[in-house]
């Protein structure tokens, strides 16, 4: 049930997705002085990104150790070239 009559209302026919027809979206009252064209396009980010499934925790924790392999390869390469220079300066 809405509440109200003073709403300001965006409705887009084409969704994009073949489940639904229309997304109808109630703007807040402070965002509603943008223009039309500016709503839509935020309208249709939201639409975009909604058809993501979210990501898993399986998905996040093998993101992280990757995240760290390539950290630890960064440090062992500066290392190991730090190890060159080293040797190189010292004969």
């Amino acid at each position: 049930m809405i509440k109200g009559v003073n709403r300001q209302v965006l409705e887009l026919n084409d969704t994009g997705n073949e489940y639904f027809e229309k997304a109808i979206f109630f703007v807040k009252p402070e965002y509603s002085g943008l223009g039309e064209g500016k709503l839509r396009e935020r309208a249709k980010i939201v639409m975009k990104n909604a058809g993501n499934p979210p990501r898993t925790k399986r998905e996040e924790s093998s993101e992280k150790l990757l995240t760290w392999i390539k950290f630890a390869a960064v440090g062992s390469a500066g290392a190991a070239v730090s190890a060159i220079v080293c040797l190189l300066l010292t004969m």
